[in-house]
């Protein structure tokens, strides 16, 4: 085990704290939300990568690039889609990045510079609220893949599926509660084990998605079909490319608010270009690549439009080679989950309750939540995901926008990070009690409009669009009624360093 125990406090080899500042509030001031100094940086371009190299191919990022297909976008047109999809994504994560690198903090302590030091609470709660839905609805799909399996392998479990407590089957139980246990195993020894378990689990995922992708191309004889067979063409065509794109930056709008909780660790601003260059349109590409592969292959062989990878996985013939598949995905979504749907939620516990909760108490706290909503019903449940976490989902720009126009535009990148830590009403973010109301009054309009045009079906034309229209509506609001006079100067010094490059 690379960690100590002290108090509440988690000491890893992957986050060294700053001292606390003379004024730290212990209500605002942990461990676990102190910034990172230069020594406890450890993530170079190859943690980057990895990061990205397992989220990019998580099964709910198949099934969304494969419904392109079914809607009739051919294979240049899905391949399009990405690459203008990561252009933007890379623009956004590598300025989002460079936010943490910065300044060492998490995106809790990240959020106090705009919204205040309480105010802060509303975008890191939006974003930690999104997660824990997330983190219950991918353990149980890949518990599903386990389910999947295990009857393979062990036909005489197949009663156990046949029995429901509280909407799942007793072999759902099992594999469920095995699964998140693992995944709170892995949060417990902090981000230094979930650094190395993405460097083991990307390489799997690239080699078995890639394998996976070859036996089928093999299967369809060596050549796929490049659409359905009512493709769509001229305007119709464009749109769909241009919405493919905007939903692929919005599926990501989770990771560009809360990026810096990795880049926080991060070597230098090099590493994040470096990982993000070859993490998102380097291996988007190579992902778009496999699923035109898997969806024309299969569509040639049957006619069927195929939703998921899982699919495929399961008409494979050998057991050994299904055994596998099964494994390589559990795997995946495991990472997945941990990158995505369990940091987040963690970071926003320990900053509400810093006087109790460390990272690792905080992950328990968020699996328990994430196992108590019961997920596989809200999974089940079309309005569910479409309107509370599709409503959720259309306040992330909104919030990215405000956060971003006051430190890249207002504040040109300069943050007194000693007063993010203190309660004093003299302190630069203490505001008005604590919240800064040009960033509320910025972001409520904003979001009011993004989320109607995310759920109302009168607007299902520009729906796609929602996360970027909230962003500059809350970026250009911010900017007219902003302050444009910050005096905040970089703090360097030992004792709160954000190391210099």
């Amino acid at each position: 085990m690379d960690s100590e125990t002290s108090g509440t406090a988690t000491t890893s080899r992957d986050h060294q704290p700053a001292d606390a500042p003379g004024r730290a509030s212990s209500r605002l001031y942990s461990y676990d939300l102190a910034p990172t100094k230069k020594e406890g940086r450890r993530w170079g371009s190859y943690n980057v990568f990895t990061l990205w190299a397992n989220d990019v191919h998580s099964l709910g990022n198949y099934t969304f690039a494969i419904g392109l297909f079914a809607l009739g976008l051919n294979v240049w047109g899905i391949l399009l889609a990405f690459v203008l999809a990561s252009v933007l994504l890379f623009l956004l994560l590598t300025l989002s990045g460079y936010m943490g690198h910065k300044t060492g903090v998490p995106f809790p302590v990240m959020s106090r510079i705009a919204f205040g030091t309480k105010g802060g609470h509303i975008p890191a709660g939006v974003r930690g609220a999104v997660a824990i839905a997330w983190f219950g609805i991918q353990t149980y799909l890949a518990s599903s893949v386990l389910n999947t399996l295990l009857v393979a392998l062990f036909p005489a479990l197949q009663p156990l599926r046949e029995q429901s407590v509280l909407g799942l089957s007793t072999l759902g139980w099992i594999t469920f509660l095995a699964l998140w246990a693992i995944q709170v195993l892995i949060v417990s020894y902090g981000m230094h084990v979930i650094r190395k378990y993405m460097a083991i689990a990307a390489p799997v995922t690239l080699i078995t998605m890639c394998a996976l992708a070859v036996w089928l191309f093999v299967r369809a004889d060596g050549s796929i079909a490049l659409s359905t067979s009512q493709p769509l063409t001229g305007a119709d065509m464009w749109v769909q490319i241009l919405q493919g794109a905007a939903l692929w930056v919005v599926i990501y709008g989770t990771f560009v608010l809360n990026f810096c909780d990795f880049t926080r660790s991060a070597t230098s601003r090099r590493a994040i270009v470096r990982g993000n260059l070859v993490g998102i349109p380097v291996n988007m590409l190579f992902f778009g690549v496999i699923i035109v592969v898997l969806s024309g292959a299969q569509f040639k062989l049957d006619g069927r439009v195929i939703t998921s990878p899982t699919d495929i996985v399961q008409t494979i013939p050998n057991m050994a080679l299904l055994a596998a598949a099964s494994i390589a995905l559990i795997v995946l979504t495991i990472a997945v989950n941990l990158l995505a749907n369990f940091v987040a939620p963690i970071y926003v516990l320990v900053n509400l309750f810093p006087r109790h909760l460390n990272f690792r108490r905080a992950g328990v706290v968020s699996a328990v939540i994430g196992l108590a909503i019961l997920p596989w019903n809200l999974y089940d449940n079309p309005v569910v995901v479409n309107y509370f976490l599709g409503g959720l989902g259309a306040l992330l720009g909104p919030l990215f926008g405000v956060i971003t126009a006051d430190y890249w535009l207002l504040r040109r990148a300069r943050v007194n990070i000693p007063d993010l830590y203190t309660e004093d009403e003299h302190g630069e973010y203490h505001y008005r009690r604590g919240y800064n109301p040009k960033a509320v009054w910025a972001f409520a309009p904003s979001a009011a409009i993004a989320v109607v045009l995310a759920l109302v079906p009168a607007f299902s034309s520009v729906a796609g669009f929602s996360w970027f229209i909230g962003a500059i509506l809350g970026a250009l609001i911010y900017i007219v009624i902003g302050d444009r006079k910050h005096d905040a100067q970089d703090v360097d010094g030992e004792s709160i360093a954000v190391p210099a490059e």
